[in-house]
Order: C-alpha cells, then structure tokens, then sequence
C-alpha cells in the first residue's frame, strides 16, 4: 500500500502543471545568471580572447544585422537545414513504415540499416562536396544523412508499438490499406514522429554547419570557419549563439504544431 502510494504522488509530481508566468520568469533568471556570469567572469577570471563576452557577441550581431551579413548567413544556414530535414522525415518515416509492413523483408534489410546507421556521417561531408559541389544539394544531403536514420528508427519503433488488435479489427472488416494507415498507423505513431522531428531539429543544423565548415561560401559554418582563421573568438562565438537560437525558435513551431496535433489526446 505505501509502494503504491509513493508511486501515485510520483506520478502527480511530473504531472503537475506549471503556469507559464512561472515557467518563463524561471526561464528568464537562468539566462540571466547565465549570461551575467560570463560577461563577469570574462577577463577576470579567464582571458576574455578565449571565450569573448555576452556583450562583445550581441554588439557582433547588431553589427552583422546592420551590413546584411546576419541574414546572409542564416538565410543559407536555414535552407539547408529546413530542406534537408523535410527530405529526411518524409523519406526516413516512409522507410520505417514501410519496412514494418514489409514481413521477411524486414529481417533481411534491419541489419543493413544498422551498418549504414553506424556510419560517420561527418565523413560523408567531403565526399558529398567531391560528388556535388560547394553548392546546395551537397549541403543539403548533408543534412539528410544525419536526419533520416533517425526518422527511419522511430518511424519503425512506432509501428512495433502499435496496438495488433485495432489492426486485426480492421483487417477483420476488410479495410484497405489507406483506411488503416489514416485511422490507426498515423494517429498512433504522431508521437512518435513528432519526437523525431524535435530530435533532428539539431542533427540538421548540425549537419548543414559540417557541410559549410567543409566548403562553402556561406552560410554560419563558413562564418564560423572565417572567424576560426582569423583567430576571432567572438566571431566564432556569435555564430554559435545563432545557432543555438535557430535551433530553439525551431524546437518552439514544433511544439506548437505539436499542439495542434495532439490537442484530442
């Protein structure tokens, strides 16, 4: 009886709902002790030429914001990334789905799928730029390389988790298989790839940086590599910071579809 207790106020305690004026103040004073630390500890503590300043990297980005190179950068950093990412859901899921519903098939080709999944996708970078180019598409299979094995494995787990006996039910009602697929494969693996998308929302940016810090002429990764080379440590930082913030504001309009999805459940 206390076992079970414990478990049931474990559970009410990672179901509790915050307000969002709680989440967001929270939110706010770790950046700020975040930040305010660093721009503090910066050139008193540790040399500032080595991890710069909050306040060095933010007037870097005005600066960039104010001579085009801001969106420049990000602009191409984005498109292969979003591309990219599209390319390797749609293909990766289909591949998985379709692998489930494959039989024997499926026994035969999961162990490739595990060799090429332990494949070092940072060194397909320079032969995509051998194969391709210094231009989009090299960038862009890039990004694909590092987003569809994610899809493809939880696509694929999604399907093993799928309840039989609704799909016996519909089987037993002779339903064709865009009746299934609608009603009872895609509701029941929306997490499942909702998941996969917030988890390569980084492979791709990732993925679309290797390709550009490869070769490229735009893009964050070349700025990055730019900045590298001429030994400005905020430069280099500034280009993580744009990252890390593309990466949150796209972590941010999967939630809210996320929302919109899952709102029934």
């Amino acid at each position: 009886m206390a076992a079970t207790s414990k478990r049931a106020n474990r559970s009410g305690f990672r179901e509790r709902e915050y307000s969002k004026t709680s989440v967001w103040l929270g939110r706010i004073v770790v950046f700020v002790l975040l930040i305010g630390a660093w721009e503090l500890l910066s050139g008193r503590a540790f040399n500032a030429f080595w991890l710069s300043k909050p306040s060095l990297i933010g007037r870097r980005i005005v600066e960039m914001l104010g001579d085009g190179d801001l969106w420049y950068h990000m602009s191409a950093t984005l498109q292969e990334a979003i591309a990219g990412l599209a390319i390797g859901m749609v293909g990766g899921t289909l591949l998985g789905i379709g692998l489930a519903f494959s039989g024997i098939f499926e026994r035969w080709i999961y162990p490739y799928m595990m060799a090429l999944y332990s494949l070092p996708r940072v060194s397909l970078a320079p032969l995509f730029i051998v194969w391709f180019g210094i231009g989009l598409s090299s960038k862009i299979l890039m990004v694909v390389a590092m987003v569809i094995f994610v899809a493809f494995y939880n696509a694929f787990e999604g399907m093993r988790n799928i309840d039989k006996d609704l799909m016996d039910m519909m089987s037993t009602y002779k339903a064709k298989w865009s009746h299934k697929l609608r009603w009872v494969v895609f509701p029941s693996i929306t997490v499942w790839i909702l998941t996969s998308i917030r988890l390569n929302i980084g492979m791709a940016l990732i993925g679309s940086v290797i390709a550009e810090l490869v070769g490229s002429n735009r893009g964050l990764g070349y700025y990055i590599t730019y900045s590298s080379n001429m030994l400005d440590t905020t430069g280099i930082f500034t280009g993580l910071v744009l990252i890390m913030l593309i990466a949150v504001l796209l972590e941010q309009c999967v939630l809210l579809l996320e929302r919109v999805l899952l709102r029934h459940r």
